[in-house]
C-alpha cells in the first residue's frame, strides 16, 4: 500500500469488480473519466469481469491497477494505472477515474496522482511520465497542471462527447520536474 494524505493506493483485488462495473456504469463517471466513450460504458459485469482477469494478472514491470481507496473509512473510490511502460526509455503513460462523485473536487483524485507520480519516479526511476485528457474535463486540466505537469500539446478536435468537438490535451512531466526530485537528491546525495 502506498499512503497519502486523503487516499492510499494499494493492489487491485478480486472484489474490486463490483465497484468497477458501478462506475463504469455511471453515465456522470463515463463522461468525465473517458470523454463518454462507448468503450468505457455502460458495459455488463461479464465485459468487466473479462477484462479484469487480466489487469489481475499483469505484471508490474510493464503496468499495473491500483485501487484507489479514501483513508478516512477505507471505502474504494477509484483506480489508478500505469501503463505501455518503455523500460529502456524509462517513459510510462498513467490515467486515473474517481468513481465514487461524492469524492469529486475535495483532493482524492490529485493526492492519488501523486502517490502514483511519486512511486513511479521514485520506485520504478522513470525518466517521463505522459497523460492525456480532454479539454472539456477543466477539473483534470486543473488538477495535472497543479500535480506538475506540463500542457506538451492538443489533437484539435480528436474528442467527440455529446455532438461537440474537444480537444486532446497532452500532457507530460520529466523526473527533473518532479516536485519530489530535490527532496529525493538531497537523501541520496545526488
Amino acid at each position: 500500500m502506498i499512503n497519502g494524505e486523503v487516499v492510499r493506493l494499494r493492489a487491485l483485488r478480486a472484489q474490486d469488480l463490483e465497484h468497477h462495473v458501478r462506475w463504469r456504469n455511471d453515465m456522470e463517471v463515463a463522461h468525465w473519466a473517458a470523454a463518454g466513450d462507448p468503450a468505457f460504458g455502460p458495459v455488463t459485469a461479464e465485459a468487466v469481469g473479462l477484462g479484469f482477469d487480466v489487469m489481475l494478472a499483469l505484471n508490474p514491470r510493464e503496468s499495473a491497477v491500483f485501487t484507489i481507496e479514501d483513508l478516512t473509512d477505507g471505502t474504494p473510490i477509484g483506480m489508478a494505472d500505469y501503463r505501455d511502460l518503455d523500460p529502456f526509455a524509462r517513459v510510462a503513460t498513467v490515467g486515473l477515474t474517481v468513481g465514487e462523485r461524492d469524492r469529486w473536487g475535495k483532493g482524492h483524485g490529485s493526492d492519488a496522482l501523486r502517490l502514483l507520480v511519486n512511486h513511479l519516479f521514485g520506485t520504478l526511476g522513470l525518466h517521463r511520465i505522459e497523460l492525456d485528457t480532454w479539454s472539456g474535463n477543466e477539473r483534470a486540466l486543473r488538477a495535472f497542471a497543479h500535480a506538475g505537469f506540463r500542457e506538451e500539446g492538443r489533437r484539435r478536435d480528436a474528442v467527440l462527447v455529446a455532438g461537440e468537438r474537444y480537444d486532446r490535451v497532452l500532457f507530460g512531466m520529466l523526473r527533473s520536474e518532479w516536485p519530489g526530485a530535490a527532496l529525493r537528491n538531497v537523501r541520496t546525495g545526488k
